[in-house]
């Protein structure tokens, strides 16, 4: 209530004064200008006539201006970084997330800056093949988020993802909180306890650290290379092994 009768006493403010500026400039002169010549009267209207015009599109940009300001804010923004084998194969998903509001494929988990994909895939610089995540919470949470990253890897695997190998490509989940952490562990534990793997779950719970964004070719490879990205997905063993685990 406070700010609605701020709200309506600043707008009565703004309007009185506009209200006293019209009565001062324009309906005073016709009584005072009785007494002068037609054409002198007429300047002073013009003239007066001009700097209303200039205070009232003074006042109007100031209300626009208050209007803005009660606006609702821009929604917040959180990310999340997850590194799941190829990066190519684990992009399309997340973009088609409803709440998901970017993605970007890259490289996390090593301290060397600016990594190459050369530098990255000599296996000597602890960086993972990764996406980062732009989303709305208010959409999507991190827990959905975990969910549609647990369908798109192979969460026993230890050495990397079906049939890339090597430390670049073991999957991880990097937490930015406390809060985020407990949820990854939280939603690890109870893909562990629903029967659909007959392995243990070694994906890796992490403390996040520098994304590096990959090279613009590697960006929606899906969508730069559909019949290559295709074919690569299911010659890696990728399709077969999700429809394995998650249609059942």
């Amino acid at each position: 209530m406070r700010r609605i009768e701020a709200e309506d006493l600043q707008q009565h403010s703004v309007g009185g004064k506009l209200e006293n500026y019209l009565r001062f400039f324009l309906v005073l002169p016709l009584f005072a200008g009785t007494k002068r010549q037609p054409h002198c009267l007429r300047s002073t209207i013009m003239k007066r006539i001009l700097v209303f015009t200039l205070l009232f599109a003074a006042a109007a940009a100031l209300l626009v201006d208050l209007g803005r300001g009660q606006s609702a804010p821009a929604p917040t923004t959180k990310t999340a970084i997850f590194a799941g084998g190829c990066f190519w194969c684990i992009q399309p998903a997340f973009d088609k997330a409803n709440g998901v509001i970017k993605t970007m494929v890259g490289y996390c988990g090593g301290t060397e800056p600016n990594p190459t994909y050369e530098l990255v895939t000599s296996e000597k610089t602890g960086y993972r093949e990764s996406i980062e995540i732009t989303y709305d919470p208010a959409k999507i949470s991190f827990d959905q988020l975990l969910n549609i990253y647990w369908r798109q890897i192979d969460p026993t695997q230890a050495d990397g993802q079906f049939t890339d190998i090597g430390p670049s490509y073991r999957a991880a989940i990097f937490y930015a909180s406390e809060e985020e952490k407990k949820i990854a562990e939280a939603s690890k534990e109870k893909l562990a306890r629903s029967g659909k793997l007959d392995k243990p779950i070694v994906t890796e719970i992490l403390p996040s650290m520098k994304f590096y964004p990959a090279e613009e070719y590697h960006q929606k490879y899906y969508r730069q290379n559909p019949e290559r990205f295709e074919a690569f997905e299911k010659g890696s063993g990728r399709v077969s092994f999700e429809k394995k685990v998650w249609d059942k």
